[in-house]
């Protein structure tokens, strides 16, 4: 079977590449017994990729059974699962087979995988490792030649980190991954579902299909879509049966878009929900925010220090007189880019500089060149600090205009003996 083949028969709309490399991997793994793990968000049609491999393979005459593991209670998942013996339970009136009994042979799709309970993960690693199970009630062991399809929206890495999935049984599934991408990485596809949703509902409830604007169009392919495929079918349903005009105009389409100047900026979350490529990119970002801003408030800490630990002839910036202040201001205000004293009375200064007196009897500010490092600057302020409290670093903070702890911190950071 071709792909466009697997396309037209299971209904599948779009021509994104990594949606079809997804397709061509369940066509080439079909025909084996491996397992297959099926990872993607919440709406990006995995349900469809299982029935693919099983139409595909040898079980294709056996049973095909889907099962949405977070849909049944933790008090009988394993009875749905693996059967029970009469009397094993309150309410257990008579034996029953379990899902691995009825699809021998077959195929069996555990949806939402992930929320499986930890007792059951065990008993599902046995049938995986050797076929064997045992009803709940009984202790007679039974066989079963099942082949499992497994499907998740959930980062099994972080669900095995917090010891809520076995990573044996993540391994057993994993065999062969299928990585499904979410509708925002499909953009040329979402229009071309958008058409073939319009039309299907024109055809059930038999009125003309809708269309839309060039503006909203752009909207559409725009729009974050965080329910994927499931979401963009809904809304087209909604749009199809409330609005009266055919074709559908840019701000009738935002009604339906919740969150639309929102959900069009890239936004970060932290649950247990797949996370791509993108997302860890997106997380090393956050750290390089966060080193910028300690960076930027550093800097911040040292402009607030300047006036009281730069000296010029003997006394502080902050004590000079209007006139030098202003010749200074004058000084650094060139095509070197020396520090400007601002019009607030702050200070920024990347050269120190000192007053000499010339021989008429008046000071003149000379700037001096030395190291730009800003490390070397502030390991300079810190011990002109603490020479001047003698030592006591309470006072040389205050100084500083920074706090105690960060004092302490820096100390030790620069290794500088007080």
């Amino acid at each position: 079977m071709t792909l466009q083949d697997i396309k037209l028969r299971f209904g599948i709309i779009g021509n994104n590449p990594l949606l079809e490399r997804s397709i061509e991997i369940a066509r080439q793994v079909a025909p084996t017994d491996l397992n297959v793990l099926i990872n993607g968000e919440s709406g990006t049609g995995k349900e469809v990729f299982p029935q693919i491999i099983h139409q595909n393979s040898s079980r294709k005459h056996g049973q095909y059974i889907a099962v949405n593991c977070g849909a049944i209670p933790e008090g009988t998942i394993d009875s749905e699962l693996f059967g029970h013996e009469k009397g094993s339970f309150t309410g257990a009136h008579e034996a029953r087979k379990g899902y691995f009994e009825v699809a021998d042979g077959g195929t069996i799709f555990l949806d939402e995988v992930g929320e499986l309970p930890l007792t059951t993960q065990a008993r599902l690693l046995r049938v995986l490792e050797s076929g064997e199970y045992i009803r709940v009630g009984s202790s007679k062991v039974q066989k079963t030649n099942v082949r499992v399809v497994a499907a998740t929206n959930i980062n099994f890495n972080l669900a095995i980190e917090k010891g809520k999935f076995r990573e044996d049984l993540y391994y057993r599934l994993n065999t062969v991954p299928i990585n499904l991408p979410p509708l925002r990485e499909r953009k040329d596809d979402i229009y071309l579902l958008f058409r073939k949703f319009s039309s299907d509902f024109a055809t059930k409830y038999r009125m003309p299909a809708v269309k839309l604007s060039p503006e909203a169009e752009q909207a559409l392919i725009n729009y974050y879509w965080p329910g994927n495929i499931r979401q963009l079918k809904n809304i087209t349903e909604q749009i199809s049966i409330i609005e009266k005009e055919r074709e559908i105009t840019l701000n009738s389409l935002l009604q339906y878009l919740p969150n639309y100047h929102t959900n069009t900026l890239p936004a970060i979350t932290t649950n247990l929900s797949g996370q791509s490529g993108a997302a860890n990119e997106m997380n090393e970002r956050d750290l390089l925010y966060k080193v910028l801003f300690d960076m930027k408030k550093d800097l911040n800490d040292l402009k607030k220090v300047v006036h009281d630990i730069v000296k010029v002839g003997g006394n502080t910036l902050g004590n000079l007189p209007s006139d030098d202040l202003q010749t200074i201001d004058r000084l650094y205000n060139t095509e070197h880019h020396f520090p400007v004293v601002a019009s607030s009375g702050e200070i920024q200064i990347h050269n120190p500089i000192i007053v000499k007196e010339t021989q008429d009897g008046f000071t003149q500010p000379i700037v001096l060149e030395e190291s730009l490092s800003l490390q070397d600057k502030e390991i300079d302020m810190i011990k002109k600090a603490l020479k001047k409290h003698k030592g006591k670093r309470k006072y040389a903070s205050q100084e500083l205009g920074i706090s105690e702890r960060t004092l302490y911190r820096k100390i030790n950071e620069y290794k500088i003996v007080d």
